[in-house]
């Protein structure tokens, strides 16, 4: 009895390790809820009509569901289906070839359906700007997944070229130092500038710097209002604009060890994303991608991928002192826990197969 106790505890546990998921899946992120822990944005909390999205998974054409407009203006609102004031409930064919333009745009499995990938992409806060459509007439770049804003747009100055940047001395948020901002930013521009020929500095005039930043609420004049809590994080513009903004109304962080909140944001994440709008890059379709336009809670994503280092370079050189060997070095090294977890669900496969084996030869 004792025995059998044994190794029936054993595939148990076995049975248990084997059951949970040994690669990354994407489920509809619960902190896309309007729950905080932070005073200084609870007002905001609920403004965000994106996390009611989730009632519309494996929702497919000729459905009617309540509500099925405000995905449609979502559509809309970052490019994949025209302006009209007549949104209807219904999942029609415009509806489905703008999700299937959606999927193609972002690197998911383009379906047509509102599958769980598909619905929690959308829930996921993002950058503000529009998903440029991916130009496929440059034969050199077949396999690229880097776009650019319409027209190629790109600082033009002379060379050595510095852009100077400046925060707005009348919006920014006071929970986080001053210092501590400039610390995050002057890494995310050394990130690019480590690849391209491009230096940034400080400056203390805000009007006649080259990149402006500074966090704004709701409406602020630049005809791309913010949303409250999650949905919009940031927008920046293309070159030479320089205007970088961010939504005053998140919890942004520097330390996640130190914020506690499930709706936390990075904020050197988020920098390093928009800087390569002002750069003149548009979304890239890869979602290890820094430019990649979605970004979840409590998540970093600041390491620029190749995708990201050929987009800009193509724009402006490369840097003399930056090597792909180093790059892909890094990317490979990131790929490698890939593969020890393809291993150890092997190996706890195989475990589960021999206690199996052992038990049906002493049953």
């Amino acid at each position: 009895m004792l025995r059998f106790f044994s190794y029936f505890s054993f595939l148990s546990f076995s049975f248990i390790c084997l059951s949970r998921p040994s690669f990354p899946t994407r489920f509809i992120p619960d902190s896309i809820t309007g729950i905080t822990t932070d005073t200084h944005n609870v007002t905001d909390a609920h403004n965000v009509t994106w996390h009611d999205f989730g009632r519309f998974l494996d929702v497919g054409r000729g459905s009617e569901v309540s509500g099925m407009s405000e995905l449609k203006k979502y559509l809309c609102r970052f490019g994949y289906l025209p302006s009209t004031n007549n949104f209807t409930d219904v999942f029609d064919k415009e509806l489905e070839s703008a999700v299937r333009a959606y999927q193609s745009s972002l690197g998911l499995s383009v379906t047509g359906k509102l599958d769980s990938d598909t619905i929690s992409t959308i829930m996921s806060p993002r950058c503000g700007l529009r998903d440029t459509a991916h130009n496929t007439t440059d034969k050199l770049h077949v396999t690229r997944h880097f776009a650019y804003f319409y027209g190629k747009p790109r600082w033009v100055k002379e060379s050595p070229m510095t852009l100077t940047y400046a925060f707005s001395a009348n919006n920014m948020i006071d929970y986080i130092s001053l210092e501590e901002i400039k610390r995050v930013f002057k890494h995310a521009f050394a990130r690019w500038a480590s690849v391209i020929p491009v230096s940034f500095m400080e400056v203390e005039y805000y009007q006649s710097a080259n990149i402006r930043i500074g966090w704004y609420h709701r409406d602020h004049g630049d005809g791309e209002p913010f949303d409250g809590v999650l949905g919009v994080l940031a927008h920046a513009f293309s070159p030479e604009n320089g205007r970088l903004h961010l939504d005053a109304a998140e919890t942004w962080s520097v330390d996640f060890e130190t914020v506690k909140s499930r709706e936390a944001v990075d904020l050197e994440s988020v920098a390093t994303h928009e800087i390569g709008h002002i750069l003149g890059l548009a979304h890239s379709s890869i979602k290890e991608a820094v430019m990649y336009p979605s970004l979840s809670p409590r998540s970093v994503k600041v390491d620029l991928k190749l995708d990201d280092v050929e987009g800009v370079q193509a724009l402006y050189g490369t840097n003399p002192n930056f090597t792909l060997s180093s790059l892909l070095e890094s990317e490979n090294s990131s790929n490698g826990g890939i593969g020890l977890q393809s291993r150890t669900s092997k190996w706890t496969i195989s475990l589960v197969v021999v206690a199996l084996f052992l038990f049906l030869r002493t049953w």
